[in-house]
């Protein structure tokens, strides 16, 4: 499992899962509070055409549980932590976001699933496109015929 407990450097993580990376973004902090800035184009590696917060999920809960075929996600915990398991048909990795400048970029066609959700767990979710039920893939046998058959 990914979980970066120091503090660390801005910049890249890459993971095992294709595509998959855990960005440590820049934090400023001083006596009036702390600042976390990410920017479009280079923290987050695509233009931003949604957005949506997940919370008071019940920590029993699992959310998620899909791929999509075109649409790409960058999940940031503002607030709490959660887990974020996210799996390409060949390899699997677990991450922890657990700090506000914790940004993990899912691509297209990775399945994702995020639980063990604290109480005061606030997701933002960034995503590539607008919403599309079209777009997702719900069962992963099927994602994994998707992903035998090349992608999309």
């Amino acid at each position: 499992m990914i979980s970066p407990s120091d503090p660390l450097a801005p910049g890249v993580i890459e993971s095992r899962v294709r595509g998959v990376c855990l960005h440590v973004l820049p934090e400023v902090r001083d006596a009036r509070g702390d600042l976390c800035a990410a920017e479009v184009g280079r923290d987050v590696p695509f233009p931003v055409r949604r957005s949506f917060l997940v919370y008071n999920v019940p920590s029993a809960e699992t959310r998620g549980e899909h791929a999509h075929h075109r649409c790409a996600q960058f999940l940031m915990a503002v607030r709490g932590s959660l887990r974020v398991a996210v799996d390409d048909g060949t390899a699997r990795e677990e991450f922890s976001l657990h700090r506000p400048n914790l940004g993990l970029y899912l691509p297209p066609m990775v399945w994702a699933a995020q639980y063990r959700y604290s109480a005061d767990a606030v997701l933002l979710v960034l995503a590539s496109d607008p919403y599309d039920p079209a777009d997702y893939i719900r069962d992963y046998a099927e994602f994994l015929q998707a992903v035998r058959a090349g992608g999309n």
